[in-house]
This record gives C-alpha cells, sequence and structure tokens, in this order.
C-alpha cells in the first residue's frame, strides 16, 4: 500500500482553496449567520491573493448560497442557511391528520417548508437499494420520489422504496402525500418500522441530484441510505436522501448502556 503523503500540494486553484476555507468557517460557526465576512483587503492579506483571486473565492460561496452581498458593498454569511439533521427524529410515527416532522421541525426554526411529489412508480431498483431489501436481481419496488423544500428553496431529494407486495394496491401508490407519513401506514398495513440503518456518505451528485437541487459544479452531496426494518428484521423500505453537503450536518445522539 503507498505511504501518504503529508506534504503533498493542495492542486485546486488558490480561488477555490480561498472559499474551502471561509465556508468551513460558515459551516463551523466561525463565521456566524449574519456575520460580515472579512473585507478584500483582509483577505487578500490573509491568502496573499490578488483582489480578482478573493473575488471568485466570493462568487463561489454566493452561488452556494452561503453568503450575500454585491460589489462595493460588505459580504455577509446568510440567515437560515446551515441546518442540522437528526436522522432519529424523522422515524417518530405520526398519526392521522398528524404533521410530518420534519415539517414541524422546520417551523421551529422558523422556515417554511413543504414537499413536491415528482414521481411514483414501479421500477428496478439500484443495485445497493436491491441488496438492503434482500431482492432477486429481476426484483421490483415501488419508487416514491419527492423534493423537499424549505422557503422554497431545494433542500433535500428523497426516494423511497418499497417492495412491490408491500405497496401494491396500497396509498403508497397514490401520487400525494401520505396522511400521517409512511411509517403509519406500514404500521397500519402490519409492518411497523422497529429498527433503522443508516449508512451516510458524501459523493460527487448526479446529472439528476445537480438538477434538482440547483447545485453549482463542484459542489459535493451528502447521501443517507436508510433501511428500515420491522418484526423479525424484515427490510421493509429503503430511501436514499440526498442533500447539499456544504449546509448540513448530521446529528446522532447515543445513550450509553
Amino acid at each position: 500500500m503507498p505511504k501518504a503523503e503529508p506534504d503533498a500540494p493542495d492542486r485546486r486553484s488558490l480561488h477555490e482553496r480561498i472559499a474551502a476555507d471561509l465556508r468551513d468557517e460558515i459551516m463551523g460557526g466561525e463565521l456566524p449567520p449574519g456575520a460580515n465576512l472579512p473585507s478584500t483587503a483582509r483577505l487578500k492579506t490573509r491568502f496573499d491573493a490578488s483582489n480578482a483571486t478573493v473575488q471568485k473565492a466570493l462568487y463561489l460561496l454566493k452561488e452556494e448560497g452561503l453568503v450575500i452581498g454585491r460589489a462595493g458593498a460588505a459580504v455577509t454569511v446568510r440567515e437560515h442557511r446551515r441546518r442540522t439533521v437528526r436522522p432519529a427524529a424523522s422515524m417518530t410515527t405520526g398519526g392521522p391528520g398528524q404533521t410530518y416532522r420534519w415539517l414541524t421541525e422546520a417551523a421551529g426554526c422558523g422556515t417554511q417548508a413543504r414537499s413536491v411529489i415528482l414521481d411514483v412508480a414501479e421500477c428496478r431498483p439500484p443495485a445497493d437499494v436491491r441488496a438492503a431489501l434482500g431482492l432477486p436481481e429481476d426484483g421490483t419496488v415501488l419508487r416514491r420520489c419527492q423534493l423537499l423544500l424549505v422557503d422554497d428553496e431545494p433542500a433535500e431529494l428523497v426516494t423511497c422504496y418499497y417492495p412491490w407486495e408491500i405497496a401494491r394496491d396500497t396509498a403508497l401508490m397514490d401520487r400525494r402525500r401520505i396522511r400521517g407519513g409512511a411509517p403509519a401506514l406500514l404500521a397500519q398495513l402490519g409492518h411497523p418500522p422497529r429498527r433503522s440503518v443508516d449508512r451516510v456518505s458524501a459523493r460527487v451528485p448526479t446529472q439528476e441530484q445537480c438538477r434538482a437541487l440547483r447545485l453549482t459544479s463542484g459542489t459535493p452531496v451528502l447521501r443517507t441510505l436508510r433501511i428500515v426494518h420491522s418484526e423479525g428484521e424484515r427490510p421493509v423500505e429503503a430511501t436514499v436522501m440526498v442533500k447539499a453537503g456544504h449546509l448540513y450536518e448530521v446529528q446522532y445522539e447515543f445513550v450509553p448502556e
């Protein structure tokens, strides 16, 4: 195995490196929402860069929606852009007529959230979903794809897959929101969610994800494959959730046994 090179050069262009450092400070809270970024003069000195290079770095951050500003004015970190996702919270089962948990949490953060159903269809799932659901190579599922928006900006692309024998002739096949959410419906169908396993990875977005989430080139995504198990460890749902990697962090909570 080749050894790592501790002093290997960063081959990105200087403006990309500047944007990366500032992005990290925004995500880490060093530059909180509403704060002004350092002046162009200070950034030029800090990074030993030209005015044009600094402006290119700021343009990247503006394109990503992290900061706002115009020529001749201070560049400011946008409000409500960095969000924390708590996967365990979304497993809460709602009752008929109750608001989705993620909608409630968005409202608690002072934002408005909604979902748009993009597609509902029978299909042959991707290989990792097929394996997660324990399906044969020619197995089919019901796919429900929706886009979640926060303050009318794309926030997350969510694609849910259900074994066909579970979803067939149920409300899962309707191209509309499920009253009380999918966990409640699965429980009504005799498949109450008992355990959820998340596989989280950072990836380069696909063309579909780039278009749906309105991402700029080079923006990574945070991809979560969630497998939901019911009684007897039977997998009853696999969901692929994709969100912009520079806008979100995932929070997990553990209680020592």
